[in-house]
């Protein structure tokens, strides 16, 4: 039956039942090898990094797997200035690496001037540049885009809205997708994701994400496991399953081909660091490395004990080379903008 579903999602000519029978089964080595060989023919051996700069915590949403929401008082706050974030793309430079993702909770401070100014200057340093602000107008994506913003993230984390409605109080699963939609027709690349193992969610579930994942030809896609946080309602939840997490990867990879798929730091902080080899041999080729400064990185704590949080960046860096050396990849040297086939 394995060799059935996989020659149907490798067609194109799958179903949902496809999907579900190979996130149940137990033989996986078929399905990892399939998505590697998809993932070498179609975005090569390169690995694109895309640094990761946390410029703020406050956040105004509730949601309940989040350890900065809005109700959580154990968080110390903190907003990083414009010429501080510019600075630190500056500093970063020398890295060598040509993409880097600002990320902040929904911090309503950040005005629309502001941020594009923050843009226009980072983008004047010849990289490629994602927001990951969460929900906006159709009017400020705009203006972000037209400051020369590439890409941004917009996670749904799951597409069974009953779920979505009882894990995102105040929000709407319709209003995700709508903005989704929305950066798309701006001309972002636009990326989503989802977390396995939420408490109530299903195999069916994560099924019906990968299909949403299909329809909606995202341009990159975060699949990572759901690790509880302590200050939250949910915190007494188990982890989600890194294996399922592993096989969401490697179907998304077969059935979408040539997007982005990034060894999340959740999944990383679940293994070791070599582990992010296992999600780069199942069809991943896009590693998030953290270079928020130091004073602010254990205060963005979204879920504990995030990988690597302590190690300098070029310290980083050089471990992640002898890494991907081991495994005959290498970092890519490009914007890493999705290129299609």
């Amino acid at each position: 039956m394995i060799n059935q579903a996989l020659l149907n999602i490798v067609s194109g000519n799958f179903s949902k039942e496809d999907i579900t029978y190979l996130l149940m089964h137990d033989d996986d080595s078929e399905l990892f090898a399939a998505a590697d060989r998809i993932r070498k023919q179609y975005v090569g051996d390169e690995v694109h990094i895309r640094e990761i700069i946390e410029i703020s915590n406050y956040c105004k949403q509730h949601c309940l797997y989040c350890g900065i929401q809005a109700q959580n008082k154990n968080v110390v706050r903190y907003r990083m200035k414009p010429d501080e974030i510019i600075e630190r793309v500056r500093w970063s430079l020398p890295l060598g690496y040509r993409s880097v993702v600002l990320q902040s909770g929904e911090d309503e401070a950040w005005d629309d001037e502001t941020v594009c100014r923050i843009i226009r200057e980072i983008k004047a340093m010849d990289i490629s540049l994602t927001l990951s602000f969460g929900e906006k107008s159709r009017e400020t994506f705009r203006k972000y885009r037209e400051a020369g913003a590439d890409r941004y993230l917009l996670k749904h984390e799951t597409s069974d809205e009953k779920l979505y409605t009882y894990l995102d109080p105040g929000m709407t699963f319709a209003n995700r997708i709508k903005c989704q939609k929305d950066l798309k027709e701006l001309g972002f690349q636009v990326g989503s994701g989802i977390m396995i193992g939420l408490p109530g969610q299903t195999i069916e579930s994560i099924a019906d994400d990968i299909m949403l994942f299909f329809s909606m030809d995202y341009d990159m896609i975060g699949i990572s496991p759901f690790i509880p946080h302590g200050d939250t309602i949910i915190g007494a939840s188990k982890k989600g399953d890194p294996a399922i997490v592993r096989k969401t990867v490697a179907i998304t990879r077969i059935m979408l081909k040539d997007i982005h798929l990034p060894v999340t730091t959740a999944y990383s902080t679940l293994s070791d660091f070599e582990g992010k080899l296992e999600m780069l041999s199942s069809g991943a080729n896009v590693i998030m490395p953290n270079i928020t400064p130091m004073e602010y990185r254990d205060k963005y704590v979204i879920y504990p004990d995030k990988d690597s949080k302590d190690i300098e960046p070029f310290e980083y860096k050089k471990k992640l080379e002898a890494l991907l050396k081991s495994a005959g990849r290498t970092i890519g040297t490009t914007y890493g903008h999705r290129i299609k086939k």
